[in-house]
């Protein structure tokens, strides 16, 4: 028991959000570079495992919709 190493595994929610509106359906290329920076400092690190992305792009805190 005293050599035993105990490994935790993070569940994470990446949370991506534009505060303004962009003006059209697609998706903004801000959104789109959050999403890069999130995953990529995530990758690699076996101790976090993304369980869900939540993208808020053109919603306000009242009509959010959860993507993925």
């Amino acid at each position: 028991m005293k050599n035993q190493i105990i490994e935790k595994i993070f569940r994470v929610v990446i949370y991506l959000r534009l505060s303004d509106e962009d003006g059209d359906n697609q998706e903004s290329d801000s959104i789109s570079n959050q999403r890069i920076l999130n995953r990529g400092f995530l990758e690699g690190k076996q101790e976090f495992q993304i369980v869900k992305e939540c993208v808020d792009d053109g919603y306000t805190g009242t009509n959010f919709v959860e993507v993925r």
